[in-house]
């Protein structure tokens, strides 16, 4: 059985709960609810806790084995996380810092559900980081393009379509001149 990567679950689950945040938050300061004032900066701070999320969360991490899909325009914020270095690197800091952020939502009911799934994925960090994973950069090495002359050794001699492999070294065995009709051709008398 292969090793569980433990981050890419907390990376797909904290960037999901940073949209729930904003959502909620969205609700929060847009519904007029009973002494909504009082709830107004507990919405919108749950509206700039899920942007940030999501913004710390957007790039993938390089995965130990195999491939990685990279986001759409992931190479942008990919730039400024490892401007952070440490911080955003290390699940450690990334499991308390979700931690803290889910605290002061907590307390309003549009953003419950945001602070749960932040918690969730504080603890996968949490697990991850244990596990010793590392976030790392998805780095694009560039494509080198084939020398025209390196590729095509031999060009093709005869038309398309052409017979298969098998079909051709046959032909070239036997010595066929030409091909031979063989419908024979007749000529209408009136």
């Amino acid at each position: 059985m292969g090793r569980i990567e433990w981050a890419m679950w907390a990376n797909e689950q904290a960037l999901a709960a940073g949209l729930i945040l904003v959502t909620g938050g969205i609700v929060a300061v847009s519904g007029q609810f009973k002494c909504w004032y009082y709830w107004l900066n507990a919405g919108a701070y749950s509206i700039g806790a899920g942007v940030f999320v999501c913004l710390l969360e957007y790039p993938r991490g390089k995965r130990i084995k195999g491939s990685t899909m990279q986001r759409c325009g992931q190479r942008y914020f990919t730039a400024v996380v490892k401007v952070f270095g440490p911080l955003t690197r290390n699940y450690y800091i990334r499991a308390l810092l979700h931690a803290s952020l889910a605290v002061p939502a907590a307390f309003l009911l549009a953003t419950i559900l945001g602070t749960v799934c932040l918690a969730i994925a504080s603890g996968i960090y949490l697990v991850a980081a244990i596990r010793g994973e590392e976030w790392n950069p998805i780095e694009t090495k560039p494509r080198e393009r084939p020398q025209v002359g390196a590729t095509i050794k031999y060009p093709p001699t005869n038309p398309p379509p052409r017979p298969p492999v098998d079909a051709r070294k046959k032909q070239a065995t036997e010595g066929v001149v030409g091909l031979e009709n063989p419908i024979p051709v007749t000529t209408v008398e009136e």
